[in-house]
């Protein structure tokens, strides 16, 4: 690669005008927010920015079934009751939606294009990562699968792509694309339990599918610690020619719909740890339902991939209520439990009253079964000496190669 990254970036300010209905916690409106941010920090001048072309039907085609595009095609809120299968409350039909889809699986598919031509060394679309649509079906608020197609574009010109997935859920409409092809690794850390959606991830895949199931609670120290261990192995091991990144910012802290305890600043160090390598690059969003998060999270990100350190103070800028009352970039995660400590044993009945140990104190000590914290990390070595042993046997050549790292 060059000395100084060249950065393509794709924005189509119509895919910010998308309404999914009330209540719906999908805001595409988060995407204008993002692209302000960008502008007001000064990063459009660092990299070109491109408007990308609306995918056309026979380019849906390449991944999902023609009668599918078709039906998306077809569907408008007039129309969806002649339909005898609908999408469901999770993906509702509104207007545009058929456009909704062009543009940001166009994106995702002209910066693999991009790429592939030796153009760039990185393409950002944040308005990709739509992770769960299948070849037939919508899931999950996706109805195309745009990261299937940029992968299976960037495999023209590649013999090997590798897909990291940071999302809280399971990028579970990838996996299953890729399922039996040894020319697409794909590695996903995400949220399994309690019936958390997809309800995926937890099972080993096939040959080529890594699965990182991790539990609520999870902070910036111990989740850059497991990505940096695992995606240094894959990367070492794999040789992939490119790497797309899905970036959903619903596992930062504070999320609508998210669990995980990440700050931007954890977050956006995966993004760099993998910048590192010097691969050709496809990044894209993904989840993220608290929309002012989101828009800072993306921003700090644009940010890093130019090597850019943006200052916390927000720019004014056309949205800047929004990230009232602070009008700040960087938010921490939160102390969900603070460290342990030690209360000794004791008989209540024995205690002078004003000695006891108040309720709210007490509570304080609460281990939560369901949470994952810095503490667990010293079963860590236990797990690294697991991974080394399957990446000893992949390497050998041995199959299956382990998918799943459990904590």
């Amino acid at each position: 690669m060059l000395e100084k990254d060249r950065i393509s970036y794709f924005y189509d300010g119509d895919v910010g005008n998308v309404y999914f209905g009330p209540n719906h916690p999908m805001k595409p409106h988060r995407l204008c927010m993002t692209h302000h941010l960008v502008l007001s920090y000064g990063l459009h001048k660092k990299m070109e920015i491109y408007r990308p072309h609306k995918a056309y039907p026979i380019e849906l085609a390449q991944f999902h079934s023609a009668d599918y595009v078709e039906f998306l095609h077809r569907i408008t809120p007039d129309t969806q009751h002649l339909y005898a299968n609908n999408l469901g409350e999770d993906c509702p039909v509104f207007d545009n939606l058929f456009e909704f889809c062009q543009i940001y699986a166009g994106g995702t598919l002209d910066a693999a294009r991009r790429l592939n031509h030796k153009t760039c060394d990185v393409a950002i679309n944040w308005a990709g990562g739509l992770h769960h649509a299948k070849k037939c079906e919508a899931s999950g608020f996706c109805y195309i699968n745009d990261l299937v197609l940029g992968i299976l574009e960037l495999l023209k010109y590649h013999a090997r792509v590798l897909y990291i997935d940071i999302d809280v859920h399971h990028g579970d409409g990838v996996e299953e694309a890729f399922y039996f092809t040894d020319r697409v690794m794909t590695v996903s850390f995400h949220k399994y339990g309690d019936l958390f959606f997809p309800g995926t991830g937890e099972r080993e895949g096939k040959y080529y599918a890594i699965n990182i199931p991790l539990k609520d609670g999870i902070d910036d120290a111990s989740f850059t610690r497991l990505f940096k261990t695992i995606i240094a192995k894959v990367v070492e091991t794999y040789l992939p020619g490119a790497i797309v990144l899905q970036c959903g910012a619903d596992s930062l802290a504070r999320d609508r719909l998210g669990c995980f305890n990440l700050s931007i600043e954890g977050h956006s160090e995966c993004v760099k740890f993998v910048k590192k390598f010097n691969i050709p690059l496809l990044v894209t969003g993904g989840g993220g339902y608290t929309k002012e998060n989101v828009a800072r999270c993306w921003a700090v990100e644009t940010g890093v991939l130019l090597d850019t350190e943006l200052p916390n103070e927000i720019p004014n800028n056309e949205y800047i209520e929004y990230f009232a009352p602070d009008y700040t970039l960087k938010v921490p995660n939160l102390n969900m439990v603070p460290p342990d400590f030690f209360i000794p044993d004791f008989d209540e009945d024995e205690l002078d009253p004003d000695e006891r140990v108040d309720q709210h104190t007490q509570d304080k000590q609460i281990h939560r079964d369901d949470e994952y914290y810095e503490d667990s990390l010293k079963d860590c070595n236990e797990d690294e000496e697991r991974l080394e042993t399957w990446w000893i046997q992949f390497e050998r050549g041995g199959k299956p190669v382990p998918k799943t790292y459990i904590l």
